[in-house]
């Protein structure tokens, strides 16, 4: 999903996550026996992957930077009123009309978004779930990348070849990249959500947990009616307000849609011409550089450091080869500047060589494995080979508490991982490799059940 920035947002997530309170040691003491013995499979995760949207380049746009109401919201739970949350949501819509006519909305557009405009319970519900299991990553990427959508995906670029092959002529992004983002994000046209935009970001900024960003996404929804590129009735999208094809949030819409097929629109609903050279324009606005590959499954010498698997360590293809790296069929590695080492998986799967183009997808969407994602469907839409290397597959993703544990217990060690969140991010994996290095173990970064386990023991009074 092509989204704006957003401060403090982790990869995998949406928006800022929400913050635990920190964990003292008592905390990761008292559930040693509850999560590090806890070997039951999980809930099963649902079959469709999560998008894993995170944040993207923050485009032009003009903020709300005053307050829309100076009132408290109403209170988060069955306690509230409907009578009193219908009030208080009017009053909050009275406001933002008043900015958003300050902003150089006109009034026509206005009655047009908010004469019928409905609050969605809905939306705070899925804004607020914090999910406690998680997937791991070969579970994502194998419905993701899987021989069905690779299929289905062949068949839908064919049906769009001479739109895709112009946008990636014109934009420099190959039409298989175009596709393989189209696949991940909407499974090439067939779901692109049925919340209307409007009501969707309404909600979302009078609930007030990410009012500015809402704000923000709900004025460039405007500037959207207001300039005739859809009508009301068709801007509809996910419940976070991400439309069209490719799930362009209202204000990447206004700083990368394209008006590709000239008929004065820019249209990411039904204009596959708008949809390919929007999605190519955004990639190529980002750093996508033409000619290079997204990266490349690798193979790894014997006694190669995992330590050196981190994206802070880039170099060009030629000196990994000099380390001993080989592609995954063993032939020499192809040219690729500021290269790092991958390892989704931890040092027990399968290794990727990344480079510029991949970080470049990051800016699409900041989840490493929705990077992987489309580059392996890409790949597969090319006629290229999927994962040659196993995933250990035996492994079980931590769940939410149990990294939450996790968390607490390295920070109460020394090793700072930020806040325990329950969310596994930079700071986390670096965390972990310190307490690898310090245990003399492969430091790797990737936090397992039996590495929860070492931690939590070590933690324990002896």
């Amino acid at each position: 999903m092509a989204l704006a920035a957003l401060p403090g947002t982790m990869p995998g997530m949406l928006f800022p996550p929400f913050r635990a309170p920190w964990r003292a040691r008592s905390l990761a003491l008292a559930t040693v026996a509850a999560l590090a013995a806890c070997a039951a499979a999980p809930v099963p995760p649902p079959a469709t992957p999560p998008s894993t949207p995170a944040p993207s380049p923050t485009p032009p746009s003009t903020p709300l930077s005053t307050p829309l109401l100076d009132v408290s919201h109403p209170p988060r739970g069955p306690a509230a009123e409907p009578a009193d949350l219908a009030g208080r949501f009017q009053s909050w819509l009275s406001a933002f009309r008043a900015q958003a006519r300050a902003a150089g909305i006109d009034e026509a557009t206005l009655q047009a978004a908010f004469s019928d405009v409905r609050h969605l319970p809905r939306v705070i519900e899925l804004d607020r779930t914090q999910p406690e299991f998680t997937r791991s990553v070969w579970d994502y990427l194998d419905t993701a990348v899987s021989p069905q959508r690779v299929a289905r995906g062949r068949e839908r670029l064919a049906q769009v070849q001479a739109e895709a092959d112009a946008a990636a002529a014109r934009y420099g992004v190959p039409a298989a990249v175009i596709g393989a983002i189209w696949g991940i994000e909407s499974n090439f046209g067939g779901d692109l959500g049925q919340t209307p935009v409007i009501d969707a970001l309404a909600t979302l900024g009078f609930d007030g947990r990410r009012e500015a960003w809402a704000r923000e996404q709900l004025l460039a929804a405007l500037k959207i009616l207001q300039s005739g590129d859809i009508e009301r009735q068709r801007l509809v999208g996910s419940w976070a307000g991400a439309m069209g094809h490719t799930q362009f949030i209202p204000s990447a819409f206004l700083a990368y849609a394209v008006d590709a097929d000239g008929d004065g629109r820019r249209d990411l609903w039904s204009s596959m011409a708008d949809v390919t050279a929007s999605t190519a324009n955004f990639l190529a606005r980002s750093g996508w550089q033409p000619g290079q590959p997204w990266g490349l499954e690798v193979r790894l010498p014997p006694g190669f450091d995992p330590a050196r698997a981190d994206d802070t360590l880039r170099q060009g293809a030629a000196r990994w080869a000099d380390e001993g790296l080989r592609t995954a069929d063993g032939a020499a590695l192809p040219e690729l500047p500021d290269a790092s080492v991958f390892l989704p998986a931890g040092a027990r799967g399968p290794a990727f060589l990344v480079g510029p183009n991949f970080r470049t997808i990051l800016r699409y969407n900041n989840s490493t494995s929705y990077a992987l994602a489309v580059g392996l469907l890409a790949q597969r839409l090319a006629g290229g080979p999927g994962v040659q290397a196993a995933w250990p597959r035996e492994l079980q993703p931590l769940s939410r508490s149990q990294t939450v544990a996790l968390q607490a217990a390295l920070n109460e060690r020394g090793f700072d991982s930020g806040p325990a969140d329950g969310l596994i991010g930079p700071a986390t994996r670096a965390a972990v490799r310190r307490w690898q290095r310090s245990e003399g173990l492969p430091a790797d970064g990737y936090p397992t059940l039996e590495l929860l386990q070492r931690v939590l023991a070590a933690a324990m009074p002896q």
